[in-house]
């Protein structure tokens, strides 16, 4: 590994992390020797194959995980990938909770990366779902018509993001909870911002 292939902006996020900065510095040297380049993309670690996204390192509060950007491919011989929502279609998660996991799980974690390199070497993609109809609920088609800034807010958004809007929306059985759902979220779609953003 040289010091060549690291980024500084990813120092800076491992310097600035409050929790997992640990595990995020061993999972960051087990890929750096699986000869990845080293990037800092969407506030993350980010490690690619000729400029395609691969693996990437995020944490949350119960865990710190490597998320494998077509892990639906691999063929996760242990058992190990999670898919963080159902909604998910290519992304798949391998997740851990403290350093000796991580440093325990090494081999497995570089035979893992590296089939996800060979996925891309390959150049095998995802095969996405078709983006069927999503019915918007009643309350959203109400806000549109009250706030027309609002849905010409909406239709800016990638279709990925009007989708987790929409099942977000749609998910709670009572309209009043549909309804406060879309009150909570009205300026982060005026804002151009997604559900999680």
């Amino acid at each position: 590994m040289t010091n060549s292939s690291m980024d500084p902006k990813v120092d800076e996020f491992l310097n600035k992390a409050k929790k997992w900065q640990e595990e995020y510095s061993v999972l960051r040297n087990i890929i750096l020797d699986c000869e990845l380049t080293e990037e800092y993309k969407w506030m993350h670690p980010c490690y690619t194959l000729e400029n395609k996204n691969v693996v990437l390192i995020h944490g949350f509060k119960d865990y710190c995980a490597l998320l494998f950007h077509k892990g639906s491919l691999l063929k996760d011989a242990n058992g190990i990938l999670i898919q963080q929502t159902e909604n998910v279609q290519a992304a798949r998660q391998i997740r851990f909770t403290n350093v000796q996991e991580i440093v325990g799980m090494e081999s497995i974690i570089k035979d893992y990366i590296h089939e996800a390199i060979e996925v891309e070497k390959a150049g095998l993609e995802v095969p996405m779902k078709e983006h069927k109809e999503y019915i918007i609920p009643e309350e959203l088609h109400n806000k549109f018509n009250e706030m027309p800034a609002l849905k010409t807010a909406f239709e800016k958004l990638t279709p990925g993001r009007q989708r987790a809007y929409i099942l977000h929306f749609s998910q709670p059985k009572q309209s009043k909870t549909r309804v406060s759902r879309i009150e909570k979220y009205t300026q982060h779609i005026l804002d151009g911002k997604g559900l999680n953003d």
